[in-house]
């Protein structure tokens, strides 16, 4: 079967989320249609990365890295048009997955989907429970961790099949109908390991500090600046404070985003509330395994 769907990420010494990713992407998709921007031309992430098509581009610290991050990805996912039916594109530590319980992957869900649309996956955060999940992440994250957080601001339209625009950050695109599936999900996995956070958050923090400027002056995310950072340990302890609900039923908040589905003032964008939601679940078990 040849693959009519892509997957598209920009890296920079982010190992740990690189192999989560090529775990779920390269396994699924196959390595030949991962494409991979290397952000100044690491080593280690090309011999990672052996088999995917990896863009190497200069790494130098610029105020508007986001804003030319994604200048970038988006001329790299309207020209992966022309060959593929199906673009995902995401930062390397978020993954789409498709509900095992469809009794499809994402290669042979996509196979079937309809083109021409955006879709976008209901967004949920892996945290890491240091009080209930001592166990150490060898090989795949699922598992041992097994804790999520509603993330309604990862939701994000990110399996292109249409002529859009995406905005800074993934968030957002000027397609103004929204497909939200009640079986796919975006996983994020900033938080789904303690000590690989405070190491990924130390190497963030290092290249603001080289730019040299504030929050204000750049279009780089506000959580890359140790100004607003916090205390590390605190933040992964207050996860035990949000409220559990019982069962995996997303049904509603989905509904949610397709009820307020709006245009996002006169950007030409579109968006839908994105509540703060406290909540966590515990994932069944046949996700276990996935990456």
């Amino acid at each position: 079967m040849q693959s009519k769907v892509a997957a598209v990420t920009m890296v920079r010494e982010d190992l740990f989320f690189l192999r989560a990713w090529l775990h779920h992407y390269g396994e699924v998709l196959g390595r030949e249609n991962c494409y991979i921007v290397n952000h100044g031309r690491g080593a280690d992430v090309a011999e990672l990365a052996t088999g995917c098509n990896i863009i190497g581009i200069p790494g130098d610290a610029h105020k508007n890295f986001d804003m030319k991050r994604w200048r970038l990805l988006n001329n790299i996912v309207m020209g992966l048009r022309s060959y593929y039916d199906h673009i995902i594109i995401g930062d390397v530590d978020e993954l789409v997955v498709v509900d095992p319980e469809r009794g499809q992957n994402l290669l042979e869900y996509l196979w079937d989907a309809p083109i021409r649309r955006v879709l976008t996956p209901l967004g949920l955060e892996v945290t890491h429970r240091i009080d209930l999940e001592p166990e150490a992440i060898t090989d795949r994250i699922l598992g041992p961790r097994r804790h999520v957080r509603l993330a309604p601001h990862y939701s994000k339209p990110c399996v292109v099949s249409v002529g859009t625009k995406i905005a800074r950050g993934g968030h957002f695109t000027q397609y103004g109908k929204l497909f939200a599936p009640d079986d796919l999900y975006l996983f994020h996995l900033k938080y789904c390991d303690f000590p690989e956070y405070v190491s990924a958050m130390n190497r963030r923090n290092a290249v603001t500090e080289e730019i040299g400027t504030g929050v204000k002056d750049t279009a780089i995310g506000r959580h890359w600046f140790a100004e607003s950072r916090g205390e590390d340990r605190a933040t992964f302890e207050a996860f035990a404070d949000l409220e559990k609900v019982d069962g995996f039923d997303m049904s509603g908040y989905r509904e949610t985003m397709r009820r307020t589905f709006r245009p996002r003032g006169d950007t030409g964008f579109y968006e839908f509330d994105r509540p703060d939601y406290q909540l966590q679940f515990e994932l069944p078990e046949r996700f276990f395994g996935l990456f």
